[in-house]
């Protein structure tokens, strides 16, 4: 495999793994990054020490003071400058993100891409960090309210996207005046220091503080730091339900903030009044595409009962079309899971199923041979299933697509909404009526609800989040800066009385 793209990244067998904003520190203890391509060792970063995470807090408070002073559209033309150095290197960070992650070059393309276009929205926000003005009830008075830092801001991100959930949290925070510190998923930590090399530069030509943008590594006690930290105001934490659940315990215990983007359980619902090419778009790409592990993947595809087997035929056809293998090659539709605890978890998922009185449309299984050494490949499977199977209920971190039979549009509503998850959710119509009622208050009770494109990507343009336990928080584009800074309401009296409330008066 050539991997020249990473010296471009200035990626080396051993990579320090904490940034401060100016320098990078070496504890001298590692983690390895194994890529689920082949197996080999893609490189080590160490991991931070708990000395180093104070001194690196410590660092980013002083940063903050100077930070929050800068005007927005300022900060705002940092960010402009990190998002072109992200267009130089698109290709070797695209390269990187598929090759520690495991998604194809186009994925691995699409996110750095993903990292642009939020560069780009976070600079016009820059200019646009609104308040209200509100009308007093008392004379002489003007109300209005507008919107301060938070402080330091600390992200915790997942595999599945190992740079652009980063982006998406740090450069809305950025312009809002907060300075961020990332731990990425120790199982992409290289995606992470190479983020970093590629800020450096930029962060010292403008003479930014340290402490501005800075990295920590390691596993979950890193994590730890930040959410039992008092000083980090907000962590954004992405994964799944059970880190959620942990995460928001801790950061409530001390009355922090959180914003939780945690697991999906989406659903395509697929009506007789459907266009056929868009349903199978939608849900194959939605299932197949980064072999299952985002969080708005397709897991469920919920189908009238008069075109199923319809659907089934054409579902099994397309499914036999695709291909798996490296990828770096963009012929291959489909790479590998993340690690061998995934594939297990998908093969548990399978077993489940058959336990369940479920049965598979299209087989599963491990792929095995020299061109899947790594044993991270799998089949993509097909499942017909019941939505109250128990599996069903779960999220699985893999490409099993689970099919049922509805008979009515509103049993189908009631299906899509009957797990405990609620990111993304799609319907399949040429039926006006049919796409409101699924949009309306009796409708989706998902973040995320479409009309005849699949449960799976978004848009950074639109805020990007989930309800129940996908954890209510939003990110991303639309209002969602509003979760980096804290809300203030003013009043200013240009009268010359104090006119107090219920009509009470002092004789002063």
């Amino acid at each position: 495999m050539n991997t020249d793209f990473l010296k471009k990244l200035k990626l080396k067998k051993l990579n320090p793994g904490t940034f401060t904003g100016r320098a990078f520190t070496d504890s001298k203890e590692y983690i390895e990054s194994f890529t689920p391509v082949d197996g080999s060792l893609v490189g080590s970063v160490s991991t931070t020490t708990k000395k180093e995470y104070d001194q690196l807090i410590r660092t980013a408070q002083k940063a903050f003071v100077q930070w929050r002073a800068m005007p927005a559209p300022k900060r705002g033309e940092i960010v402009r400058q990190y998002g072109d150095v992200l267009r130089k290197y698109k290709e070797p960070l695209g390269k990187l993100v598929s090759l520690e992650m495991g998604k194809s070059l186009q994925e691995g393309y699409g996110e750095v891409q993903e990292m642009i276009d939020i560069c780009d929205f976070a600079v016009g926000l820059s200019r646009q960090l609104y308040g209200l003005t509100m009308h007093s009830e008392r004379p002489d008075h003007r109300m209005y309210e507008q919107w301060h830092p938070l402080g330091i801001v600390g992200i915790i991100s997942a595999f599945n996207f190992p740079v652009a959930v980063w982006a998406w949290n740090a450069m809305i925070a950025l312009v809002c005046g907060d300075v961020v510190v990332w731990k990425p998923s120790e199982k992409a930590p290289l995606c992470g220091v190479a983020c970093m090399h590629l800020f450096k530069q930029v962060l010292a030509d403008n003479d930014v503080p340290e402490g501005v943008v800075s990295l920590v590594n390691g596993d979950y006690v890193v994590g730890e730091y930040m959410t039992t930290d008092p000083r980090v105001a907000l962590v954004s934490a992405t994964g799944s339900i059970r880190m959620g659940r942990i995460v928001g315990a801790r950061v409530a215990e001390r009355l922090g903030r959180s914003l939780l983007e945690l697991g999906g359980n989406n659903a395509i619902i697929v009506t007789p009044n459907a266009d056929m090419k868009l349903v199978l778009t939608g849900a194959v790409f939605g299932a197949v595409g980064t072999a299952g592990q985002r969080c708005t993947s397709t897991r469920r595809l919920i189908v009238h009962e008069s075109i199923y087997d319809n659907v089934k035929q054409r579902l099994a056809k397309a499914y036999s079309q695709i291909k798996i293998g490296d990828p770096l090659d963009p012929k291959n539709h489909m790479g590998p899971l993340i690690d061998t605890d995934a594939v297990q978890h998908y093969l548990n998922a399978i077993e489940a199923v058959k336990e369940q009185g479920g049965s598979f449309l299209v087989e599963g299984g491990v792929l095995t041979g020299k061109k899947y050494q790594s044993g991270c490949y799998v089949k993509p499977c097909i499942a017909e299933v019941k939505n109250s199977f128990p599996i069903v209920q779960h999220e699985t971190f893999a490409p099993i697509l689970y099919l049922i039979k509805y008979r009515t549009l509103n049993q189908a509503i009631q299906m899509q909404n009957n797990v405990p998850q609620g990111l993304s959710s799609a319907i399949m119509t040429d039926s006006l009526k049919e796409a409101e009622e699924f949009l309306s208050y009796k409708g989706s009770d998902c973040g995320i609800a479409n009309v005849n494109i699949g449960t799976s990507g978004a848009e950074i343009g639109g805020a990007f989040g989930g309800e129940k336990e996908t954890g209510g928080g939003r990110e991303s584009g639309s209002d969602a800066w509003k979760a980096y800074m804290r809300r203030q309401t003013n009043t200013i009296n240009w009268s010359r009385e104090v006119p107090l409330a219920q009509g009470i008066k002092f004789n002063i």
